[in-house]
């Protein structure tokens, strides 16, 4: 295929870490290993181009390569600009705030958006996040997403709508983590993809996690999204337009969370002093929960 010529990290997680049978697939930390050693080889070069490394290989044309990245390379910018990410980050933590409103009646919350019903999405929505102050705890800095109330007392909510795969070691474990210690919420983390490392430490922990497979763009970015999406571009083919939550994230928020929110704060509770360690020590989950 053409994009074999040249890709970035997110097409080649993409076409490969999302290929194959679901119990065979390769996860990224397995392909950025195997991508080293081809550039050790040089039978693979990489061209920085901005901060972003774009890999092609070393028998292709340098004609080829040059177009190949003068239609890839705007694409993906239009993708990263502040923005454009500003934007992503709403739609995600909109479906999860329509889920949370259809099942209000079950677990009451904080953190909204006022202005919804007021126009459409081609502007950014105006969210409100929950206060740094739950009960007599205080969050020094910074807020979360969402909190739930529950059977087993508060959870946490941080939405993440990136392409990455968020790995422990990524600062979006650790502040989640530092929060809900502050704050005594159980940490929940709703994201496109978690390696099995991830998933596995912070259901250790005491956290829920939730993967989407998707990443969430507004009706209005379709262009773009489109472009991203096509196969024989970037080839982001879960891309999902709209801010509908789908039939899995209504079920994780109205069924998973208040079911699971109990025993998850017994495991929250019993380990606490071991989960608080990463995030103020600024280091990966699993050197502490290594010795447990």
């Amino acid at each position: 295929m053409r994009t074999q010529v040249v890709s970035n990290e997110r097409t080649l997680e993409q076409k490969i870490s999302d290929a194959g049978p679901t119990n065979q697939r390769v996860e990224p930390h397995i392909l950025t290993e195997a991508l080293r050693e081809l550039q050790t080889t040089r039978e693979i070069v990489t061209t920085t181009i901005g901060r972003t490394p774009w890999y092609n290989l070393s028998s292709a044309a340098a004609s080829e390569i040059e177009s190949r990245l003068g239609l890839l390379v705007p694409i993906y910018e239009a993708t990263q600009t502040g923005e454009m990410r500003t934007r992503l980050g709403q739609t995600l933590e909109m479906a999860t705030y329509k889920s949370l409103v259809r099942y209000e009646t079950r677990q009451q919350f904080l953190g909204h958006f006022s202005d919804l019903e007021t126009h459409g999405d081609e502007e950014p929505y105006t969210k409100v996040d929950p206060p740094q102050v739950v009960g007599r705890r205080t969050l020094k800095k910074g807020r979360l997403d969402f909190v739930v109330f529950g059977d087993g007392g508060p959870a946490g909510i941080e939405v993440k709508n990136y392409r990455q795969w968020l790995y422990p070691e990524r600062l979006e474990v650790r502040e989640l983590l530092r929060k809900c210690c502050e704050i005594d919420t159980v940490p929940v983390l709703i994201a496109r993809r978690f390696p099995y490392l991830t998933f596995q430490l912070l259901h250790y922990a005491g956290a829920l996690v939730h993967q989407t497979y998707n990443q969430l763009y507004f009706e209005a970015d379709r262009p773009v999204g489109e472009l991203a999406q096509d196969k024989d571009l970037l080839g982001y083919h879960d891309i999902r337009f709209g801010t509908e939550p789908d039939a899995r994230l209504l079920r994780f928020i109205g069924h998973n969370v208040s079911k699971t929110l109990p025993e998850a704060r017994e495991r929250f509770d019993a380990l606490k002093h071991v989960h608080v360690k990463p995030a103020r020590e600024r280091k990966p989950l699993f050197k502490f929960t290594q010795t447990y």
